[in-house]
């Protein structure tokens, strides 16, 4: 797999200490310290390729591949450094899904055809750019966290904040900077992944957007 590929390459040699994404299973942690296990691992565990699986992250899996396989320098790529502490937020496969449908008109039932649509409408430069977004750098904020942190504001790898919100319902929900469209939510069953390292993920139902579309 193009991820699995670019995180053994990354592995040797010094990352950005900015950048992004996602995850799925928690990791055994260590009474002691955090572990070290990157984002791109846990993204990798699951095989190559696509699946009917609306709830993972495939498609975010292949857009940071295709970032890093063009933009090999990009700071995308801390996510393969375990040792940098940060947090992100992992949209799934039905998240992008939405934003395609947004962005086209049309919905396309497929994960690879989704794929393929968003990085010929946006491009990789625009992607980058919207991966950077969903990765707070320098910090780990867990579920619990955000649940306590009503307003606040997070910094983003990208350089432009998210607020965090709770909803009535007792639900974490990221404001970006698309005033237009529904905020994305934490889906709760996806949250602290990777839990026990330095890198966490949160699963989110919508993809963060950095402009007003």
């Amino acid at each position: 797999m193009m991820i699995r590929r670019i995180t053994t390459l990354f592995t040797a040699v010094a990352l950005s200490s900015s950048a992004l994404v996602a995850a799925t299973a928690p990791a055994n942690a260590s009474a002691s310290a955090p572990g070290t296990q990157s984002l791109a691992e846990v993204l990798a565990a699951d095989g190559s390729g696509f699946d009917r699986k609306a709830g993972d992250f495939d498609i975010l899996d292949n857009a940071v591949g295709a970032v890093l396989a063009a933009k090999p320098d990009s700071p995308v790529a801390v996510l393969a450094d375990g040792n940098t502490k940060l947090t992100a937020f992992a949209p799934t496969d039905a998240a992008f899904r939405r934003l395609v449908a947004d962005l086209t008109g049309k919905s396309y039932p497929r994960e690879k055809r989704v794929f393929r649509t968003l990085a010929n409408a946006a491009g990789i430069d625009t992607i980058e750019d919207v991966l950077l977004y969903h990765v707070v750098p320098g910090a780990k904020v867990t579920y619990k966290m955000a649940k306590q942190a009503d307003g606040a504001k997070l910094e983003t790898a990208l350089g432009k904040k998210l607020t965090v919100k709770v909803n009535h319902e007792g639900r974490v929900v990221l404001r970006d900077a698309d005033r237009n469209d529904k905020n994305a939510k934490v889906i709760p069953a996806l949250r602290n992944l990777n839990r026990g390292n330095k890198q966490l993920a949160h699963g989110i139902d919508q993809v963060l957007r950095p402009i007003n579309l």
